[in-house]
C-alpha cells in the first residue's frame, strides 16, 4: 500500500512538472542589423515592425516575435535559426537579408522541419521531408529581369554587359539575364563580378566598357551596388544602364548620387504606389504599408526591402490563422505541419509587392502583377508605362 501511494505521488509530481502546451504562436526573425548587408537588413527589420503594427493578433491573441542579428554572416544565419528552433521553440521562421544568408537559413529550416518565409531572393531549395517548407516574398529574379530585357528590345539593344556580385545573388541575376536575353536574340558579351566588401570595381568597369556593349546591366544591391554606378559615370559611360530591385533604397540613391540618374530598375508596385491606378488592388495595401511603417518606425519608408518583410508577415499571418483553425496547438510539431500545409495553400493574399498564391510547385507565388519598371529621375523613382 505504501509503495502504491509513493507511485501515485511520483506520477502526480511528474505530471505537474510537464509544461502545458503553449497557447501563443512564436515567430523567429533573423536579419542583418550589422555587417555589409545591413543596408538591407535594417529595412527588413523595420518592415516586419510595420507588419506587426498593421496586424499583430490572431483571434485576439498577440503573436510574439524573437529577433536576432546575423551580422550579415551566413554561418550566423544558420546558428540563429537553430537557436530559435531548438532553444526558443519557435513555430515559424522569417528571414534574412542577403541571398547567401537566406539560403543558409532556409537549409537549416528544411532540416529542422520548420516552415519559413524568405525575404531575400534565393535559388530553389530542396523540398525536405513531408514536402516543401520554404516560400519567398521577393519576386523571382527571372520575372524581374524579363521586364528589363523586354525594355532593352524597345531600345533595339543587341549586346549587353553584366557587372554584379560574385555570390549567389550575382549568379541569380546573371543566369536570369542569359536566359531572357537568349530568347530575345540579345548577346551577353561580358560577365564582370565583384565582392560586396570590395572598395573598387575599376578593373571590372573598364573591361565591361571595352567590350562596347549597347547596354549594361547591374547585379549589385544596396550600398555596394553603387560602386559600379559611380565608376561608370567617372569613366564617361553614356549608354543605357539597367539596375535591379536591390537598388530601390535611400542608401543607394545617397551613395550613387547623380551617377544614378536615368537607371531603369525592375521592382515591386509598392515603389510607385501612389502612381498606380485606383483599380490595382496592390495600391491600397502598398499605401497601408507606408502608413503602418511610419507608425512603427516614426519615419516614412524609402526602400524596397522593408515591404518584403511586411509581405512575409502578411503571408505568415494568413497561414497561421488557418493553421490555428485546425485545432493544432502552437509549440508542437503538429502545429508546424499545419502551418506548412496552410502556407502552401495560400491564395490571393494581397501584399505591397504582389499578390501571393503558393503551391508546392510554386514557391514564389507571384505573377507579372508583382513587377513594374521605374527610372531614377532627380533622386526619385518614376513609373514607366
Amino acid at each position: 500500500m505504501k509503495n502504491k501511494k509513493t507511485l501515485l505521488i511520483g506520477a502526480a509530481l511528474l505530471l505537474g512538472s510537464m509544461a502545458p502546451a503553449r497557447a501563443e504562436i512564436l515567430v523567429g526573425f533573423v536579419t542583418g542589423l550589422s555587417g555589409p548587408v545591413s543596408s538591407i537588413g535594417v529595412p527588413n527589420a523595420k518592415g516586419l515592425a510595420a507588419g506587426q503594427a498593421y496586424v499583430g493578433e490572431i483571434d485576439g491573441e498577440k503573436v510574439r516575435v524573437i529577433q536576432l542579428d546575423d551580422g550579415s554572416d551566413p554561418a550566423a544565419s544558420t546558428r540563429n535559426a537553430r537557436k530559435l528552433v531548438e532553444q526558443e521553440r519557435v513555430d515559424f521562421l522569417i528571414g534574412t537579408s542577403g541571398a547567401p544568408q537566406t539560403l543558409a537559413m532556409a537549409t537549416a529550416a528544411i532540416e529542422m522541419k520548420v516552415p519559413m518565409v524568405a525575404v531575400s531572393p534565393i535559388a530553389p531549395v530542396a523540398a525536405g521531408e513531408g514536402g516543401p517548407w520554404v516560400v519567398q516574398t521577393p519576386q523571382p529574379t527571372p520575372l524581374l529581369v524579363q521586364g528589363v530585357v523586354d525594355h532593352m528590345k524597345t531600345r533595339n539593344v543587341k549586346t549587353v554587359a553584366f557587372i554584379g556580385f560574385s555570390d549567389a545573388f550575382g549568379d541569380l541575376m546573371y543566369n536570369s539575364l542569359l536566359q531572357a536575353a537568349e530568347k530575345a536574340d540579345i548577346k551577353v558579351i561580358a560577365n564582370e563580378r565583384y565582392a560586396r566588401s570590395d572598395n573598387s570595381v575599376t578593373a571590372q568597369v573598364l573591361r565591361a566598357i571595352s567590350a562596347r556593349p549597347d547596354a549594361i546591366m547591374l547585379g549589385g544591391t544596396g550600398t555596394p551596388g553603387a560602386l559600379p554606378v559611380i565608376a561608370l559615370a567617372e569613366r564617361g559611360y553614356k549608354g543605357p544602364l539597367y539596375g535591379n530591385h536591390g537598388m530601390i533604397s535611400a542608401d543607394f540613391l545617397r551613395l550613387a548620387g547623380k551617377s544614378a540618374e536615368g537607371i531603369i530598375c525592375p521592382t515591386g508596385p509598392v515603389t510607385a504606389a501612389e502612381q498606380l491606378p485606383e483599380s490595382n488592388p496592390i495600391r491600397k495595401v502598398a499605401l497601408a504599408f507606408r502608413a503602418a511603417y511610419e507608425k512603427a518606425n516614426g519615419e516614412a519608408p524609402a526602400d524596397a526591402f522593408s515591404p518584403y518583410a511586411f509581405d512575409g508577415w502578411l503571408v505568415f499571418m494568413d497561414a497561421a490563422k488557418r493553421a490555428k483553425a485546425t485545432g493544432a496547438v502552437p509549440g508542437t510539431p503538429a502545429f508546424r505541419n499545419a502551418l506548412r500545409e496552410s502556407l502552401f495553400t495560400t491564395k490571393d493574399v494581397v501584399g505591397a509587392h504582389g499578390i501571393y498564391t503558393y503551391t508546392p510547385a510554386d514557391r514564389h507565388g507571384v505573377d507579372s502583377r508583382a513587377r513594374i519598371l521605374v527610372q531614377i529621375e532627380n533622386g526619385k523613382y518614376k513609373l514607366l508605362p
